[in-house]
């Protein structure tokens, strides 16, 4: 099979050959010809935001023209329900976590029923899941022509921020410490003592941020994905995405997506308040030693998927 795959990804939302499933609408059908009335507002303001896509994706597209082809590898964080024939791009730090266990419960025909029974460590198991690139290339380019595809954003700084709050501040996350931590500290630290650079659970969001920004860093192995750009998650550049959610509408998104599967009924996102959650403030404070020179890097690093996905230059930053 030839690496250079997937044809069609430039097409119209359609390709022609959506049929009907045993008498019912697939959730592409419902998206873009809405029978319900209540359905089609909404729909208003998913286009509102697939052209921000397509607008920020066309005004960059310099940057594209290196890579025109995605390779099935670029497609592991594609999960497919064929049931409902929906693709979700699961981007870390962005309710992944609960959509994973929704996404359980609707390929799982029957085995879960309740997403906030399936224990969040089993979410992430990946046998649990069937991603994209599993499929062979005729298989792939029919799936993202015929499902609706969808992913969830956040404020690319809030969830850098939620990220390094997770991954750096956790006593438990030995392992991040071992094969992230002691290389910041290695790198970022000067005069760091022993302990550091064996343990590396104590890096400071400062050290974070000029590893992320270091050259050294973009060269030598991709981003983790709890770090990684959504542009580089997900692809929105050459896969048309029918909806994209927001963190911040969170709730609202992952139900109208789940009415547009025919499951809205019975079948509703987790809800709970987490108090330990990642806010606005906390990520100004987070930012507030972090020179203006790093903040503009960082800023450089991420500013695609700001402009993508319509967040705004954060008032707390002093870019250069």
């Amino acid at each position: 099979e030839s690496p250079d795959l997937l044809e069609n990804l430039f097409l119209s939302p359609f390709g022609m050959d959506i049929c009907c499933r045993k008498g019912s609408r697939s959730p592409l059908q419902e998206l873009y010809n809405p029978t319900q009335v209540s359905l089609s507002n909404t729909a208003i303001l998913h286009q509102i935001r697939r052209d921000q896509v397509t607008d920020t994706c066309r005004a960059n597209s310099v940057s594209n023209r290196k890579r025109r082809v995605l390779t099935p590898n670029d497609l592991k964080h594609l999960v497919v329900d064929e049931d409902h024939e929906m693709i979700y791009c699961y981007v870390p730090k962005v309710a992944c976590t609960n959509w994973k266990r929704v996404m359980m419960v609707l390929t799982g025909r029957g085995k879960y029923s309740d997403p906030m029974e399936i224990p969040a460590n089993e979410a992430h198991v990946s046998s649990n899941l069937k991603t994209l690139n599993q499929y062979s290339i005729p298989e792939i380019n029919h799936r993202l022509k015929n499902y609706m595809k969808f992913l969830f954003v956040r404020e690319p700084f809030e969830r850098l921020v939620s990220a390094y709050r997770n991954k750096f501040t956790q006593k438990y996350n030995t392992s991040f410490h071992k094969r992230y931590g002691t290389k910041i500290v290695r790198r970022q630290r000067k005069n760091a003592t022993q302990e550091a650079l064996r343990k590396g659970d104590d890096v400071k969001f400062e050290e974070f941020v000029a590893y992320l920004i270091d050259p050294h860093t973009q060269r030598e192995e991709p981003f983790n994905e709890h770090w990684q750009t959504v542009y580089s998650l997900c692809h929105p550049c050459h896969i048309h995405y029918d909806l994209i959610g927001k963190y911040e509408t969170l709730e609202e998104d992952s139900n109208y997506i789940l009415q547009l599967a025919g499951v809205g009924n019975y079948l509703k996102f987790p809800t709970y308040a987490k108090s330990t959650r990642t806010t606005d403030e906390m990520t100004t404070e987070f930012f507030q030693n972090i020179s203006s020179e790093h903040q503009t890097q960082l800023y450089e690093v991420y500013k695609l998927d700001f402009l993508m996905f319509n967040y705004s230059v954060p008032s707390y930053l002093k870019l250069e």
